[in-house]
């Protein structure tokens, strides 16, 4: 079974139509890279996917439980939440809490579903001691365990992703999703991002990255798709669609990168 399954998706803005009937499928494991120009629907797939824009039509199912079937309005809010646990969303721009500092902006949305949990009142200590050990291993994993007490303000770009990205994870997702997370980067950051990236495919995390960043998709990738005004204009291993592209679009779009 896919860990990521996608049918038919669609999505207007208005009388805009950004996703006109995109279909995809991620195992285990598994790096897909989605790549196009601006507007061509990358970002919007990933928040549908996510719930933060509901899609007109289609079919998403993550981890074996569907996140929507063509209706919206049939869950209530916690079983929404719930669903929600099976994916990570990493931003362009951090997201961050301001407020808080590294530590809590990391553990403040597990202890919140914590509060949930059936066994909560009983087990509160246990479980907290779990989402903090969590925490201080997911911190160490994106060599930030020094800056725990830190604020936002007092990180640097490349420091603030990463801190969003060990956050993406504490509620240990079937799927990472990765919306440009080093567009807003200088390319010394960049690199710290995109190692980080690299170690987590290389523990065979699943994972979808839109990105600018050919390279990188290339050497990270195992799927790659060119979205193209909505559609998916090609889709392939790393090698067909870089190496050996058959649309005459993806051709124009890889050849902006060459050298």
């Amino acid at each position: 079974m896919s860990v990521l399954e996608v049918k038919d998706l669609k999505k207007s803005f208005g009388k805009t139509e950004v996703l006109k009937g995109v279909s995809f499928t991620l195992d285990e494991g598994e790096v897909l890279s989605i790549i196009g120009s601006s507007g061509s629907g990358k970002t919007t797939i990933l928040r549908c996917i996510n719930q933060l824009e509901i899609p007109n039509s289609g079919y998403i199912s993550v981890g074996g439980e569907v996140f929507f079937d063509g209706s919206a309005g049939k869950e209530n809010a916690k079983e929404r939440r719930m669903k929600q646990r099976l994916v990570g969303l990493v931003f362009q721009d951090f997201h961050l809490f301001p407020q808080y500092n590294v530590h809590d902006n990391l553990t403040l949305a597990a202890k919140l579903l914590a509060k949930e949990r059936e066994d909560f009142k009983e087990n509160k200590k246990q479980i907290y001691a779990e989402i903090e050990a969590k925490a201080e291993e997911l911190l160490k994993k994106v060599g930030l365990s020094e800056k725990k007490e830190s604020y936002p303000c007092q990180l640097s770009g490349g420091q603030k992703q990463r801190v969003s990205i060990a956050r993406a994870l504490m509620l240990e997702p079937k799927v990472l999703f990765f919306d440009e997370p080093t567009s807003a980067l200088d390319p010394e950051l960049t690199g710290e991002i995109l190692k980080v990236i690299k170690s987590l495919a290389d523990e065979n995390m699943t994972m979808v990255i839109v990105t600018h960043e050919m390279s990188f998709a290339k050497a990270v990738s195992t799927k790659v798709i060119f979205m193209d005004d909505g559609v998916i204009a090609e889709e392939g291993t790393p090698e067909e669609v870089f190496d050996n592209p058959k649309s005459e679009r993806t051709k124009a779009f890889i050849s902006k990168f060459e050298d």
